[in-house]
């Protein structure tokens, strides 16, 4: 009986559907299955291939097999709500996350964009913000968002407005992301996959609408999906994220993913500081002299002692 040689090519990662895994290598998608039961670090996920993954295929055979998953430089990883001991990976090998945030329709609260943040800040990927909808808003909102923007522009995040028929901003953003692989997420209904088909129209990504009664967006993109940009570079559409859970942090590390926390650290008395009463803190003083903005600093409690988020929480009064 003849056994074929593997025949191992090397692709990334397109889309993920649970049990298939979309891979392109060179200009060709093979739908592939993944081989056994492959796992990750030791680390329990719910998806142990994600979009960006690099990936060894064998091609020498009817169904395509992925054969090893190639170390990744970076990912973004958040808490399976339903599996609480498990984590999921929304995207890997990444050179920029473009968190899109709405003041309305839905609203995208402090805590949930301070989570995001130190998830990227974690494994050094860049952020930027993208508040979108902007012509949405009314005169007590635009300066809601702007005192939002400034507390972030203030600790080195870049922030763009944007809404549908700002065209200055589009030609801003597709700049950050010529030549790069960029995550862009953010809850349903703020915008994602609007803004992807602004940046790349030959794409005709489909889109949902907002629900009247929740103001919530409904669920378009079901997975994780990577595409070509003509300007160069990949961009994912991920599904809205509704909560973000931490996983791998410990609490002596959080302080560190808070740029205003971390460039302060050396100024505590005591080099365990975890900056929530101990004497002789540096962190506190500069709370207390609005150095570090008020909100960013409860945020940063509430996280180091794993409070669940309040959805209606992190009013700027």
């Amino acid at each position: 009986m003849l056994t074929l040689l593997k025949m191992l090519q090397k692709g990334v990662v397109i889309k993920s559907t649970g049990s298939n895994y979309l891979v392109k290598i060179n200009s060709q998608n093979y739908l592939c299955k993944l081989k056994g039961k492959i796992r990750l670090d030791g680390r329990k996920t719910t998806n142990p291939i994600a979009v960006g993954d690099i990936v060894e295929v064998n091609t020498n055979t009817d169904s395509p097999v992925i054969e090893t998953i190639l170390p990744r430089k970076n990912y973004i990883i958040r808490k399976s709500l339903n599996l609480s001991k498990q984590a999921h990976i929304l995207a890997s090998n990444l050179d920029l996350a473009m968190l899109v945030c709405t003041m309305v329709a839905p609203r995208t609260s402090l805590g949930f964009i301070d989570r995001f943040l130190i998830t990227a800040e974690a494994y050094q990927i860049p952020i930027v913000l993208v508040f979108n909808k902007t012509d949405l808003l009314e005169a007590d909102l635009l300066a809601y968002q702007n005192q939002i923007i400034k507390i972030y522009t203030k600790i080195g995040y870049q922030c763009i407005t944007t809404n549908f028929n700002d065209k200055e901003s589009l030609i801003e953003i597709k700049k950050l992301l010529s030549n790069k692989t960029t995550l862009v997420a953010g809850h349903s209904g703020v915008g994602k996959t609007t803004l992807i088909n602004r940046i790349e129209p030959s794409l005709n990504l489909k889109t949902g609408e907002i629900s009247l009664a929740h103001l919530k967006g409904t669920h378009t993109t079901t997975f994780a999906e990577l595409h070509n940009l003509s300007f160069g570079g990949f961009i994912i559409d991920s599904p809205g994220v509704k909560e973000l859970g931490l996983v791998e942090m410990k609490k002596e590390e959080i302080g560190h993913y808070f740029p205003e926390i971390r460039e302060l650290m050396n100024t505590c008395k005591f080099n365990n500081c975890l900056h929530q009463t101990e004497p002789g803190c540096g962190v506190i003083k500069a709370v207390n002299e609005k150095e570090i903005n008020e909100e960013r600093y409860i945020s940063y409690l509430k996280i180091l002692n794993g409070e669940e988020m309040d959805w209606n929480e992190w009013e700027i009064n």
